[in-house]
């Protein structure tokens, strides 16, 4: 008996108005990586509210329904506050290969957030390919990412 082929990785996706672009090149990245996305919009370019998506995509995380998630606005900022509002996620906005490496290796970021109006296409598929690829590191950082699980508890 063989042993089943492990599933693909699970990331939801969602943006605002200004992130609608970026989202489009963030899914096209994922599904080139045989990645399942999980897209939760939005699904134009009119003007909504970038919270509504945060809470939906870091919930996912953090319920284990995606291994990861990527949120796209103006700047990544408003995602990342948003989400991190959610127990269990360390959202980051990541606008360069050593801020997207620092967010996996030493602080085991699992929600990317990136500013559509910030980078552009070529770095928002650079930075996605770097987020999935770098492992956390653990040893002295996995003490500091447990005082943050401790500071979600005491909520």
């Amino acid at each position: 008996m063989s042993d089943p082929a492990p599933r693909p990785l699970r990331i939801a996706v969602g943006s605002d108005h200004a992130g609608f672009h970026a989202r489009q090149t963030v899914m096209a990245t994922l599904r080139e990586l045989g990645v399942e996305v999980q897209d939760l919009g939005t699904e134009t370019e009119a003007s909504c509210d970038y919270p509504d998506f945060a809470i939906q995509v870091a919930q996912r995380v953090a319920r284990k329904e995606a291994d990861f998630g990527v949120l796209c606005c103006g700047t990544g900022i408003g995602m990342s506050i948003a989400a991190n509002k959610v127990a269990g996620i360390r959202a980051a906005v990541c606008d360069s290969d050593f801020t997207c490496e620092m967010a996996r290796r030493h602080n085991d970021a699992n929600v990317l957030c990136l500013g559509g109006r910030v980078v552009d296409d070529p770095a928002t598929a650079a930075l996605v390919r770097l987020f999935l690829r770098t492992p956390f590191e653990g040893g002295r950082h996995l003490r500091r990412v447990k005082k943050i699980a401790d500071l979600d508890r005491a909520r």
